[in-house]
């Protein structure tokens, strides 16, 4: 009776921490609208102000890369999120292969887009990487 209240207590658990990271991971992922301006944007600059220590110039490149990492990191959540809300605790998870499709759907995800963008079917703003850093650097106050 003991071990039937506990597993039923770790399920529960499992399954609220699986809304968390779903939640967590849809307000990283590229899915939520309005995430970049509060999320995904001040995480991303964070990374490049790091990369910016080994040089300024790697500003720009490791914003970029930061960005498209919140966007991954978001993939990932929800998809380990999802595996602990439909599996059961029993069953045993693979979590490299669920990083390997977590990685492997984010980038075919950012290559739909790269190539929605090249095709001009999605618009996105012409501006000066230069230009860009500078109101960056004023809005955070790096």
């Amino acid at each position: 009776m003991r071990s039937f209240k506990l597993s039923e207590e770790s399920s529960w658990l499992q399954k609220v921490k699986g809304t968390i990271l779903i939640s967590i991971g849809y307000l990283l992922s590229p899915l939520c609208w309005w995430n970049d301006l509060i999320l995904n944007l001040p995480l991303a600059y964070c990374f490049g102000y790091l990369c910016s220590k080994a040089s300024e110039d790697f500003l720009f490149p490791g914003l970029i890369v930061g960005y498209w990492l919140s966007n991954v990191l978001g993939f990932l959540l929800m998809q380990i999120g999802l595996g602990d809300l439909i599996q059961n605790n029993h069953q045993k998870r693979n979590i490299k292969k669920e990083i390997l499709t977590g990685l492997t759907t984010s980038t075919i995800f950012t290559l739909i887009m790269l190539v929605l963008v090249q095709f001009q079917i999605i618009q996105i703003p012409d501006l000066q990487p230069e230009q860009l850093i500078r109101q960056l650097k004023s809005f955070f106050h790096f």
